[in-house]
């Protein structure tokens, strides 16, 4: 993480220097990718008082800009509530983020139990043979009935005059047959 402190019109001692850098270390609990943090301290002249102005200037990976102004009395202060400022938006992707994390591992989870269903898909197609329809033309029912007797079939799948797809099975009643 790169920081950088710039003073303008205020001359910056230890002290300030200091106390800034600790407190951007205070930002590094948050565990994001913080790339860089830019620290400007400017003095005001309001009514012949000075007044500080603090801005934190902070570059997250995979996040917009964070930038935080303080104008305040007393340096520190700024100083201070600019933190807590920041600390707030911080935590708040941090959040996010650990949220996501969970999201991305129930992901992890449902890829596993894809990967379960598609195994035993592959189990059954393995027990399954697929048969073609013999004829695609359109046919009466009694032709598809006759069929069916003189094959040793369960079921007879065929078109008939009217297009519609139809199954004709042999029902467990003996002589019987159902028609879907």
């Amino acid at each position: 993480m790169n920081t950088s402190i710039v003073g303008r019109h205020i001359e910056l001692t230890d002290a300030i220097k200091d106390y800034v850098n600790s407190s951007v270390d205070i930002l590094k609990k948050y565990n994001l990718d913080i790339i860089s943090v830019n620290s400007i301290i400017d003095k005001e002249e309001r009514n012949s008082k000075p007044v500080f102005v603090f801005e934190f200037t902070i570059n997250v990976a995979h996040l917009d800009t964070i930038v935080v102004k303080q104008k305040d009395k007393d340096l520190y202060s700024a100083v201070d509530i600019a933190v807590d400022r920041v600390s707030k938006v911080l935590r708040r992707h941090h959040d996010k983020v650990s949220t996501h994390k969970a999201t991305k591992l129930s992901e992890v989870v449902s890829t596993e139990i894809e990967d379960a269903i598609a195994n035993e898909l592959d189990r059954l197609e393995a027990e399954i043979v697929p048969v073609r329809l013999t004829s695609y033309k359109p046919i009466d029912i009694e032709e598809a009935l006759n069929d069916l007797k003189s094959s040793g079939s369960a079921f007879k799948v065929f078109y008939d005059k009217d297009d519609n797809m139809r199954v004709l099975y042999k029902t467990s009643d003996e002589g019987k047959f159902g028609l879907y």
